[in-house]
Parts: structure tokens; sequence; C-alpha cells
């Protein structure tokens, strides 16, 4: 749902494994999740082994589920890592009291997330890949999503209030539509065409137009 990776999903067991509440059980942990990233990465969620996961970490293949209870939930636990790191389409909600110049902050925000979709876009391909098979991953994908558009339904309503925005416009099949338009462009250009950075400076100003025009910005 617009380009957002999974967070956090709930679980049927709410107290973490009680390897991961000493420093070397955390430890052993972040060392499996980042071996499990390595092999998603390399092998896709389907043909990912946790056998494969664990000699990556260089641990003993039944120390995995001291730690975790399925594939399901290391995965979920890898992509986690990557919501801390903000990977989502720019929201609108930065605009909002903006005194300099829109078009600017607009190319800045798409560049921002441009970049932090080249960098991880192998486990951006993997989360495509789950989602699609997933209606377990897909609902919680669309349900975590909901907080973000909510805000940028909000945000869009007071520029339209203030006078910046197509007044016209609705702002919830608005803020879907120009978000998923970036993340389909990012995921189309680095996941399936595997485009370099010297496509980000060009699509994050091509995307930044749109977006004004589409909005009708007004400084």
């Amino acid at each position: 749902m617009l380009g957002h990776v999974l967070r956090r999903s709930a679980r049927t067991n709410p107290e973490p494994p009680a390897g991961a509440k000493t420093a070397r059980g955390q430890a052993t942990q972040e060392a499996l999740i980042r071996a499990a990233r390595t092999i998603f990465e390399r092998d896709g969620f389907l043909d990912a082994r946790i056998v494969d996961i664990t000699a990556e970490a260089e641990t003993a293949s039944g120390s995995f589920y001291t730690y975790f209870n399925s594939k399901e939930e290391i995965f979920q636990s890898v992509v986690d890592q990557l919501t801390e790191e903000g990977l989502h389409p720019p929201s609108l909600g930065y605009l909002e009291g903006a005194e300099r110049d829109f078009e600017k902050l607009i190319e800045r925000h798409h560049r921002t997330y441009l970049e932090m979709y080249q960098r991880n876009a192998k486990m951006m391909a993997v989360i495509e890949e789950v989602t699609s098979i997933s209606d377990k991953f897909l609902h919680a994908r669309t349900q975590r999503a909901q907080p973000y558009i909510e805000r940028n339904v909000a945000a869009l309503r007071q520029l339209q209030r203030a006078g910046f925005v197509d007044k016209k416009l609705d702002p919830l099949l608005a803020t879907r539509a120009l978000s998923a338009m970036v993340s389909r462009s990012a995921f189309i250009t680095f996941v399936l065409e595997e485009e370099d950075k010297k496509a980000i400076g060009g699509l994050a100003k091509t995307l930044t137009r749109l977006w004004v025009n589409a909005l009708g910005l007004r400084q």
C-alpha cells in the first residue's frame, strides 16, 4: 500500500524468546536478522531456507528457534529495520506552515525517499514478493499504512483551506494517487530496471513537477 514497507504485526506470542533477553542472546538474534536479510535478498522469500540463514549467521541450526518461531517472523524483523529507517513515500505534512519554496521542499523529500529506496532495492523486491503471496502480510501492510494516510489527508485539507492546493481535489484519493505514483516509480526504476544513483536526480525532479501540477500548488 503506497510503497510502505510492512511494520510489526501482532505476534501469537507477545513475550520475546528467552534467548533474546541476555546481551549474548541479543547479539545472536541481531546476527540472525542480518543473515536473514542477506539470504532473502539473494534467494527471495520462498526459496530462502532457515538452515541457510543460520549458516550465514554462523550459528547452530537449532538455535534459530530460540529467537524466532518461523521464517515469516524473522522476515518481519528484517522489515521492521527498514521501517525504522523511514522508508515510505514523502508525506504532505512537511508543507504545512512552510514559508519556503514548496517545490524545493517536495523535491528534497522525494530525493531522500528515492535514495533510501535505491539503497534497499533488493529487500523492497522481496517485500513485493511476500505481499503478493500472503494475505496476512498484505492486510498488515494496508492496516499499518492507515495512520500515514490519515495524516496526509489532514495535511492536504489544511493546505486546501489555506488556499495553497486545488480545493476540488478529493484529499484521500489525491494522497493515495500521488504516493502510489512515487513508490511505483521507485519500484520500476530501482527493482525492475535496476538503475543506479544517477537516476535519482532526474526522477526526483520529474515526480516533483507532477506533484506540483496535480495539486495545483501555489506559493
